[in-house]
């Protein structure tokens, strides 16, 4: 008793430290441990002393119903630990579909291995498995359907959580996860769409974030007839510039000005600004076109209505 004595002053102090570390965030669950620490200490002496541990363990029944709860505490400890360091390293986006597979492989090997050890033959159970999994699929096509399809958006990973995509039917937004039946999408507005795997996959994608997530934004302008195209062209850019200095964008593209056609009643071009990621480009639309207004107003630039000339003539 002394040993364990000493083992648990020694981990109190830690708490202590941990527990002024941490301030009140942690101080009720290291009480719990404490407490739950103190318990298995002297249940593992009782158990020695008495010998129940021993016959605990001679009996097959209760050792694998241990090893089970084991094998399930070792499962999602590794879950846990797997899913912190691919979001750690970067690797890629962890989703709950690859932590669940992860986890029902352990599960399965973990359970074999306790079905051999008890001496029960795994063959026969492998075969029924078989058998019994052509009827599952045949009954769960859909589900089936949407599970494969989630594992090959994970494989092909030309869809990653946190990418910002559009599909063909209109929904748009934020993957936020993909598991075993459907991918949720967040939009702007901060609604989730859930969309079955297997409409995604047969589904035309547009993914904001594929090959970078820097892209170029096109505004449509246009000036009247008599404005100075070089002078609008220069102030254009300049405007350009400073919005992105203020938000802080940094940008690989110098902005552009691209004159495109004349109109009914002006001249019409758009004005190339690249932003870093998708949602920037309404801060940098709203702002832009504020700038660019009061700017072509000091400037004496028209933008002018839309008119429409009416020529009338006499009969005579």
């Amino acid at each position: 008793m002394l040993f364990y004595l000493l083992s648990f002053l020694s981990l109190k102090k830690y708490l202590i430290f941990f527990t002024l570390l941490y301030r009140n965030k942690i101080a009720s669950l290291s009480i719990i441990f404490i407490i739950i620490f103190i318990l298995l200490l002297y249940g593992t002496d009782y158990l020695i002393k008495t010998h129940l541990l021993e016959k605990f363990f001679k009996n097959k029944v209760t050792s694998s119903i241990f090893y089970f709860i084991v094998i399930l505490l070792i499962t999602e400890v590794i879950g846990n630990i797997l899913s912190k360091y691919i979001e750690k390293t970067r690797l890629l986006k962890t989703s709950s579909l690859f932590i669940n597979i992860i986890k029902i492989f352990i599960i399965l090997i973990g359970g074999l291995i306790i079905v051999q050890y008890m001496g029960i033959s795994i063959t026969p159970i492998l075969t029924t498995l078989g058998i019994g999994g052509l009827a599952v699929a045949l009954a769960l096509q859909d589900t089936l359907g949407n599970f494969f399809a989630g594992v090959n958006l994970l494989v092909s990973k030309q869809i990653k959580i946190g990418d910002y995509i559009k599909l063909s039917s209109g929904e748009e937004g934020y993957v936020t996860d993909i598991n075993w039946r459907f991918t949720k999408i967040r939009d702007l507005l901060n609604n989730v769409t859930i969309v079955p795997n297997s409409k995604i996959s047969t589904s035309i994608i547009k993914n904001y974030y594929m090959p970078i997530t820097n892209l170029t934004i096109l505004i449509e302008i246009g000036v009247s007839y008599d404005s100075d195209l070089e002078k609008v062209e220069k102030v254009a850019i300049e405007v350009a510039k400073e919005v992105l200095k203020e938000l802080n964008i940094k940008s690989e593209k110098e902005p552009f000005v691209r004159y495109r056609e004349f109109a009914d009643f002006s001249i019409n071009f758009v004005v190339g600004i690249e932003v870093e990621e998708f949602v920037q480009q309404y801060m940098v639309k709203h702002l832009f076109i504020k700038k660019l207004h009061k700017r072509f107003q000091e400037e004496n630039i028209t933008i002018p209505f839309p008119i429409t000339t009416v020529y009338l003539s006499s009969p005579n």
